[in-house]
């Protein structure tokens, strides 16, 4: 593959997606952005859609409240559409983490007799800590087993199904590896885990917006994933929860809330749950964190994720061959996979001075990146709005700090809070 400037201009002039870019805020032209898998830049109708949401408050008060109270369905239908679910399968509300939480107690719950968790070291740690503390609060009854990758790169795919059977009550995973990009074959683990028994909860908060998924296609069973990456719903947007319908009564919530119960108005002291998706509801909305997402949503599915797809890996190839020819002379490796199919839409490479070389990235180049410790430089490419001449600058600039060697004026050690 070619890697020259003028060839990311013509890929760029003929890209379809281009005007996308258009619709978001971009402040500073110069600032090579590559961290939208961390947080999605600001679409510019969320700032319109802001503001008339103000106004509304203002005007209406209690009404506006009244009038937004079922505003978890309704943006959890527009999500249903984007992960391949039906819309009485999935609702927004509360963060990742609780969502994980309730799915995760309610699964044990109805797995008696069965005492084995399964996960991989590649799962986000957050996932992982959840487990540990419910297994502590249940008693530890249960035992946590962490699969290893066999490259810390891709999913150890043969030991987890190894780990499957008739003990195995609960299987989690990332379908998008948050270090990596590596994509599990969601349709393959789903059918192992069910025909052991087993359930599935799968966190796809790298993969919403980045990758087609097929909930209900691939007999998925339940799901979970934040809103503020690829879907660009704002620092902290609250995260989604996907339970397959069938699923759905035999499940309880565990986190019991006046929004969950069956007539919530009667202010009853006994709680009945409502059915449907719906009893994995807690607390009132947050209406004014909600209300952006649908913003983002609505733009991945103008633009259409085939389309979207098509273009991150035509973007992460490009990448891989700029790393190839022009980074890895300096010792840099690549620590996602080769192949697209197993690639998210990020690159991550590596290297012995990775923080030094990040922090040199942000301060000197003007481009924003990530890392993961050891050595991983997460370069997060949004489809809609990162063009292909940014990537070729942005692997030019971290050229300029090696010849120049400039990530020597930057400390050797991360320091606590700085992850980017």
């Amino acid at each position: 593959m070619k890697t020259t400037a003028s060839y990311a201009k013509e890929l760029d002039t003929q890209d379809p997606l281009a005007e996308f870019r258009e619709r978001f805020v971009i402040t500073d032209p110069d600032l090579i952005y590559l961290d939208g898998n961390s947080l999605g830049r600001f679409p510019k109708a969320t700032k319109t859609l802001i503001n008339d949401i103000m106004d509304e408050w203002s005007d209406s008060l209690i009404r506006f409240w009244g009038d937004n109270f079922n505003i978890q369905k309704d943006v959890g239908n527009k999500v249903a559409e984007l992960i391949g679910a039906s819309p009485d399968e999935v609702i927004i509300g509360e963060s990742t983490s609780v969502n994980m939480y309730k799915l995760f107690v309610a699964s044990l719950m109805v797995q008696e007799g069965r005492s084995r968790i399964v996960t991989d070291d590649l799962n986000f740690p957050s996932d992982i800590y959840i487990l540990d503390e419910i297994n502590r609060t249940l008693g530890n009854n249960h035992t946590v087993e962490i699969v290893k990758s066999p490259d810390s790169m891709t999913g150890p795919v043969e030991g987890i199904k190894a780990m499957l059977d008739e003990d195995t009550a609960l299987l989690t995973l990332s379908g998008t590896v948050f270090k990596s990009a590596y994509n599990y074959d969601m349709a393959d683990i789903n059918k192992a885990a069910k025909d052991a028994g087993a359930l599935v909860v799968w966190d796809l908060s790298h993969s919403i917006g980045s990758v087609p998924i097929d909930l209900n296609g691939s007999g998925a069973d339940m799901a979970i994933g934040c809103s503020y990456k690829y879907v660009n719903g704002g620092p902290g947007a609250p995260a989604f929860l996907y339970v397959r319908k069938d699923l759905q009564e035999k499940l309880r919530n565990p986190i019991a809330g006046w929004h969950g119960r069956k007539n919530q108005f009667d202010f009853g002291l006994e709680y009945e749950p409502k059915d449907g998706i719906g009893r994995f509801l807690s607390g009132t909305p947050d209406v004014l964190s909600i209300a952006p997402i649908s913003v983002g949503i609505d733009l991945l599915l103008e633009a259409g994720m085939d389309r979207v797809r098509e273009k991150s890996v035509a973007q992460t190839e490009f990448m891989i061959a700029l790393w190839e020819e022009h980074l890895k002379p300096y010792g840099f490796t690549l620590n996602s996979p080769r192949d697209a199919k197993w690639r998210g839409s990020h690159v991550a490479i590596g290297h012995a001075d990775g923080w030094r070389i990040n922090q040199s990235m942000i301060k000197d180049v003007n481009v924003l990146p990530d890392f993961r410790a050891p050595d991983n430089i997460r370069l997060g490419i949004t489809p809609l709005n990162t063009t292909f001449s940014e990537l070729h600058t942005a692997v030019m600039r971290i050229k300029q700090i090696m010849d120049e060697k400039l990530y020597e004026n930057h400390q050797l050690e991360m320091t606590v809070g700085e992850g980017t």
